[in-house]
């Protein structure tokens, strides 16, 4: 089974906990099962409530005891002498493990000399566990999630006034596709950012699944416009189509999405259009494209296409609006069906060049880097294409390496 979790309004542990159980995670089974944790002083509160019309169930830890803060051993140890199955106490600790590590990042010092502080409250361990022990229970081998919002303003903690995303956030975030949503007020909490940095397998799309349920998790507050919820799918993943994968080889087809930007230019000198394209690819850019095209009046004009990585579409955007005479720019998510690509070296009679290797279900595409056949060509005289047609020969003859 695998579950996805759209944070279309952001994430947090309890909103983690509240979708899973909306799912089917019976309440009193949870409640026995957190009874095998060494830790008292708290009682659980689950909610069937509304957030902008749609129902959810709201996960609360009421703590009735006051709770002293612990450090990561601390917490690791609460959880290894407790008689939870060992996957459900792997898991949690990893996670306790992740949220030390960026703490650490942010405060310039060591794991074991952070204070959990909110993090290492009673309801924190609680919520962890409790989505681990739910994880365990619906049965799901595989996590994914949609982009991450990301939001603005200031959260009040330990340490006084921290701007939103909190710091732990983003360093536990490096390298997961986010956005900027324009809330104002914390949407992705450290606890919801430590369990996808570790439980997720993957960003963007909706996996191919055999939908089974749904559930969503409310969060505190009752927000206007955007419901207040976290959602979650699960469902079998459903296998390749064979007309369309070879299971099992170098050839699978891979899925995964990314942002388009485009914008309509018909007044703008066409001689800054190769420094506009050197910006937008230093900056990250897939691809960059310029189509001509005919705008109103019969005018004739550009639509400068760029393709990114989710969550940089604001910089793409930027770089449009500052360096081109457009007023504006368009956006939006494509899911892409790609083969899988590597790249590997060819000794040629002139010299190494890197080759460009596509290899699909039906055939094998190789490119050689242009770089390198031209500069080849330049230091032995002789024509790019015979530096192109030798690499070609080279790798079709199987004389090739992988790179490390």
């Amino acid at each position: 089974m695998i579950a996805y979790f759209d944070c279309f309004s952001g994430i947090s542990g309890d909103m983690i906990v509240g979708a899973l159980l909306d799912a089917g995670v019976p309440v009193d089974w949870l409640r026995d099962e957190l009874g095998k944790l060494p830790l008292n002083g708290y009682r659980l509160e689950v909610e069937d409530v509304k957030r902008g019309g749609i129902g959810g169930k709201k996960f609360r830890v009421k703590v009735e005891v006051e709770q002293v803060e612990r450090r990561l051993g601390d917490i690791k140890e609460l959880i290894e002498n407790s008689t939870l199955p060992d996957d459900v106490k792997d898991f949690s600790i990893k996670v306790f493990e992740r949220l030390a590590e960026a703490e650490a990042r942010v405060h310039r010092v060591g794991v074991n000399e952070i204070h959990f502080h909110e993090v290492g409250g009673v309801d924190s361990i609680i919520d962890i566990v409790s989505a681990s022990l739910s994880l365990s229970y619906l049965g799901i081998d595989r996590v994914y999630a949609s982009e991450i919002p990301l939001s603005q303003g200031t959260v009040s903690c330990s340490h006084g006034l921290l701007p939103i995303p909190a710091p732990a956030v983003t360093e536990l975030l490096t390298g997961v596709p986010v956005y900027q949503s324009g809330v104002r007020g914390e949407l992705v909490t450290p606890t919801g950012a430590a369990f996808l940095s570790v439980v997720c397998k993957g960003f963007g799309a909706i996996r191919p699944m055999r939908l089974k349920c749904t559930g969503y998790g409310a969060g505190e507050r009752d927000n206007e416009g955007l419901p207040n919820l976290l959602r979650v799918l699960i469902g079998e993943q459903l296998p390749p189509s064979p007309a369309l994968v070879k299971r099992g080889s170098e050839g699978e087809l891979e899925v995964d999405s990314v942002m388009v930007i485009d914008a309509n230019i018909d007044d703008m000198n066409p001689e800054l259009y190769g420094f506009v394209m050197d910006r937008l690819f230093d900056e990250g850019a897939l691809d960059v494209s310029l189509t001509p095209v005919y705008m109103k009046k019969g005018r004739p004009g550009t639509l400068l296409k760029v393709i990114c990585q989710a969550g940089r579409e604001r910089e793409m955007a930027n770089i449009l609006l500052r360096e081109t005479s457009t007023i504006g720019v368009r956006f939006y998510r494509a899911d892409r069906l790609k083969v899988h690509r590597e790249s590997v070296e060819v000794q040629t009679r002139f010299g190494r060049v890197k080759v460009k290797v596509a290899r699909t279900p039906w055939n094998n595409k190789a490119q050689p880097e242009y770089d390198d056949c031209r500069k080849l060509a330049l230091e032995r005289g002789v024509p790019i294409r015979e530096v192109y047609a030798d690499a070609t020969k080279e790798f079709e003859r199987g004389g090739y390496e992988r790179e490390a």
